[in-house]
């Protein structure tokens, strides 16, 4: 290895991992504020906090990875160009691309590494922090509930006034909205004098045992005119017991990205295989569903009806031959099959499109493990010929590229995956839309830096105007010394 390529190697090394760093730890942040309300005010110890943090770590890695390659890409070939050195290494004939060249093969090895990372050190982190999650309830479920505030467990809002015993687990003081049908309305109310949380390690049903208590329950009348009345029932209890189910807590709002599902813990090998048994237990259902529907219509049985009754050909008019009764009772009967046969298809046509966007979001886990490893490619190839035209250095310029660039990657990169998974295009154009869209740029960005020229040429905007403006002023002279 020249002492060239040792230069720009070092120089490259210390800057991403300056930045690698900085972008980790703004992400962890970040991290941090997502799971506040199961962090802060849980008695949680620093040892489970650490390996909390530990087992999230790893699903951070596809946001810093590119960004820091990009940044470090832009700072480094900004800096070079700020200092002159570019121009020293090209009046030696050292090209772009020769200078490039030992930051490609390091490059290459980093998106080698970056699947490895994405195919099995992501997926088992997704594991290990969707179950560390589940096994510190369990083994500790006075975690779940914090004092003197609501905490909404599944489908209660649980708030209790002290927690006693060697792991918080005696209640004194237990309020409890219980909401009805998940909709959020607070249909019942439990108040206790004290309570006990007791779980099990092999079970994700959290027994909370309460004694002593009172429950008022809002009931809606059939008749409008007595809703004014607000009438409720009132029960009173020595002991009650309340199940709540543990796999709530991993339960989140797909917007808010917090936590993936399963199809995150799978590496290819295991995305294929569940791919490959999705899809055809898909179609599977597609042609049993439509075997039924034709069944419940009678297609089948008609057409063989049709074929052993040619010679007694139906009337046009097949109620004709049925009395009034019996055609009201017909026509009734038609109508009631058809209102079912709608609800069967679009309850089917439902649960299908749920499927189907479960099929996607795995096509889309397996293809991003691809993306990243692209994306390190991408970014170097925008970043290190945007540096060289930009002939910045530092934190200042370069940031604001890199920033505007990968917001633009990112965008995309959602907005794809989420109109792939809605259907409105294949999986993979959702997942590889950022890479199309942006790799043009790579290529023009690193066309333009090799042959010397800016990120925009003016000349080609300005000339022309002025040029106009010359020929127009060229003809209204002329008039005016006329006059």
């Amino acid at each position: 290895m020249k002492i060239l390529d040792k230069y720009l190697l070092k120089t490259f090394l210390l800057t991403f991992t300056t930045v690698f760093v900085i972008l980790f730890f703004i992400f962890i942040l970040q991290t941090v504020w997502l799971f506040i309300s199961e962090l802060a005010g849980k008695d949680l110890d620093l040892i489970l906090v650490v390996k909390f943090l530990l087992f999230s770590m790893p699903r951070i890695i596809p946001l810093v990875l590119p960004l820091s390659v990009l940044l470090a890409s832009i700072m480094t070939f900004g800096n070079l160009a700020e200092n002159y050195e570019f121009a020293a290494m090209k009046s030696s004939g050292i090209s772009l691309q020769r200078a490039m060249r030992v930051l490609i093969i390091f490059i290459f090895v980093l998106s080698i590494v970056a699947f490895w990372f994405a195919n099995n050190v992501i997926p088992y982190a997704e594991y290990k922090f969707v179950n560390f999650r589940k096994n510190i309830a369990q083994a500790k479920p006075a975690m779940a509930i914090a004092e003197g505030q609501f905490n909404d467990v599944g489908t209660y809002n649980i708030k209790v006034n002290k927690k006693t015993g060697e792991n918080g687990n005696h209640l004194t003081g237990v309020t409890i909205h219980e909401k009805a049908n998940n909709m959020g309305e607070n249909k019942t109310v439990i108040k206790a004098k004290t309570g006990v949380l007791v779980s099990n390690e092999k079970s994700s049903i959290l027994k909370l045992v309460l004694n002593d208590g009172y429950y008022y329950q809002d009931v809606t009348p059939k008749k409008y005119e007595d809703r004014a009345k607000m009438p409720f029932i009132k029960g009173k209890f020595k002991t009650q017991i309340i199940n709540i189910d543990l796999s709530e807590l991993n339960k989140v709002d797909d917007s808010k990205e917090s936590i993936a599902g399963t199809n995150g813990m799978l590496n290819v090998n295991e995305l294929r295989y569940t791919l490959d048994s999705l899809n055809k237990n898909l179609d599977n259902e597609i042609v049993s569903f439509s075997e039924n529907i034709n069944q419940r219509v009678g297609i089948k049985k008609f057409s063989s009806d049709t074929q052993k009754n040619k010679k007694k050909p139906l009337p046009n008019d097949v109620l004709s031959i049925y009395s009034n009764k019996d055609k009201v009772d017909i026509l009734k009967m038609a109508g009631s099959n058809i209102t079912s046969n709608i609800y069967s298809i679009e309850t089917t046509q439902k649960d299908l499109k749920e499927k189907e966007r479960e099929i996607n979001k795995h096509y889309n886990a397996l293809y991003e493990k691809f993306v990243i490893a692209f994306a390190c490619f991408l970014m170097f190839f925008i970043g290190a010929p945007l540096g060289a035209i930009i002939r910045k250095g530092g934190l200042g310029l370069p940031i604001v590229f890199a920033v505007l660039i990968f917001i633009t990657f990112h965008f995309i990169n959602t907005f794809g995956k989420r109109l792939s998974q809605e259907g409105g295009m294949t999986p993979f154009m959702g997942s590889w839309m950022s890479s199309f869209v942006l790799s043009p740029l790579a290529i023009l960005l690193t066309y333009r830096a090799t042959n010397d020229n800016g990120l925009i040429n003016f000349d080609a905007i300005t000339t022309p105007i002025s040029q106009l403006f010359q020929k127009i002023s060229e003809q209204f002279l002329p008039a005016q010394k006329q006059k």
